[in-house]
């Protein structure tokens, strides 16, 4: 197998350039708020952020932080102009009322049909973190995963049904990977793109199921 994997950034540029303009986008915790830092220039996006921020900008630059200005990670942000702040009770009314065009969450199973598992993996040591994932899982209007496609054990993590708990079920409508670009459809997997060098059969035998070109 002779491919390069995307790197954390090339993979948050590639979700970026997906988002409409226009769009209004909440970014989970972890790999997905990176996506802030590479939207494209003349494309209006409203990051909405769970714990009450609405016109979030990229991340500041080194020495410039304000800790009383921080994402639902609790990492630094910038307010654009024309931003706001607002109860958090507010902001799971945009979430739980279809108001989020798109939310990019971090994952640890993604099934072929689109149940997604992210906050627990079930272990009798493992400390349940569900936030506000549920609440956007079924309230944004597009649910998008962002993750590498194999675990550190090189197991898949897109698998034909979740054997972690669920946070929602048939939720998810892409997944953008280090390798691969999927979609979920009601019939499985669906191609948009993989890295150059994964030939079809390779990605199949990787995941362990069909995927539709």
């Amino acid at each position: 197998m002779s491919y390069t994997r995307r790197s954390k950034t090339e993979l948050a540029q590639r979700v970026a350039r997906d988002i409409h303009d226009g769009a209004y986008v909440n970014l989970g915790i972890g790999m997905p708020t990176q996506v802030a830092n590479h939207l494209p220039s003349g494309v209006e996006v409203v990051l909405h952020s769970e714990n009450g921020i609405l016109g979030m900008g990229p991340a500041p630059a080194a020495g410039q932080e304000d800790y009383d200005l921080i994402n639902a990670g609790k990492q630094p942000v910038t307010l654009l102009a024309g931003g706001c702040y607002f109860h958090h009770a507010d902001s799971f009314g945009m979430m739980r009322g279809g108001h989020i065009d798109i939310c990019v969450l971090g994952a640890f199973q993604v099934s072929a049909t689109g149940d997604l598992a992210n906050w627990s993996t079930g272990e009798p040591d493992s400390i349940p973190a569900v936030g506000g994932a549920m609440d956007l899982a079924v309230g944004a209007k597009q649910t998008w995963v962002m993750m590498d496609l194999l675990t550190k054990q090189g197991q898949s993590k897109v698998v034909e049904s979740c054997s972690y708990p669920l946070t929602g079920v048939s939720c998810v409508k892409r997944i953008y990977s280090d390798l691969v670009t999927l979609e979920c459809t009601a019939e499985g997997l669906r191609l948009i793109d993989k890295v150059d060098g994964l030939s079809h059969a390779e990605l199949e035998q990787l995941i362990g199921l069909p995927v539709k070109a």
